[in-house]
């Protein structure tokens, strides 16, 4: 493919895109994340009420991942980590779920490294209301988001290792970190 150099502005009229074509078909598929005159616009993605495995095309970059209130306890795998890939992970339920969802980085030599808030739904007066869950730090690869009524967790790939990963999330249960 070749690449044109411009030496001046580039103007549009109906922003940018990023595509990619297949190279069996010729199909073209636009990226959910545009450059427009609002700035960058990136399409929120729900996801599946089941299993997944994410990429950085489909769900990085800025894009929303909208969680489901789902059936099942779900799983969202990562792709191995390219530094400066993120991933964005939101609850989309009106009401707690009664069921959780968990990320996962697919190994456990590609771990958790930060923290989640945790704001507790159901603690009494006397309880900690407000606690913050951290990874171990050397294998923590699983990230369970036990029935939630609120959550947003951001992921960054810091190298091609370690996933640095921070958010909050409000239960009646904490949500917990796990190897593999």
């Amino acid at each position: 493919m070749a690449n044109t150099t411009f030496s001046g502005p580039v103007r549009s009229q109906n922003g940018f895109q990023t595509i990619s074509i297949n190279s069996s078909t010729g199909a073209v598929t636009a990226a959910p994340v545009s450059l427009g005159a609002s700035g960058i616009v990136a399409a929120p993605v729900s996801l599946a009420d089941g299993n997944a495995s994410l990429t950085a095309a489909a769900n990085g970059g800025g894009v929303v991942n909208i969680v489901p209130n789902g059936t099942q306890d779900n799983t969202y795998t990562l792709p191995a980590p390219v530094a400066g890939t993120s991933f964005t992970f939101v609850y989309g339920g009106v009401a707690a779920d009664g069921t959780d969802f968990i990320i996962n980085t697919g190994s456990n030599t590609n771990y958790f490294l930060g923290g989640i808030t945790f704001l507790d739904t159901d603690a009494g007066p006397a309880a900690a209301e407000v606690s913050v869950v951290f990874p171990d730090g050397n294998s923590n690869s699983k990230l369970q988001v036990n029935v939630p009524a609120f959550a947003q967790i951001t992921v960054l790939a810091k190298d091609s290792t370690n996933w640095q990963i921070w958010g909050i999330v409000a239960a009646a249960t904490a949500p917990t970190f796990a190897d593999q």
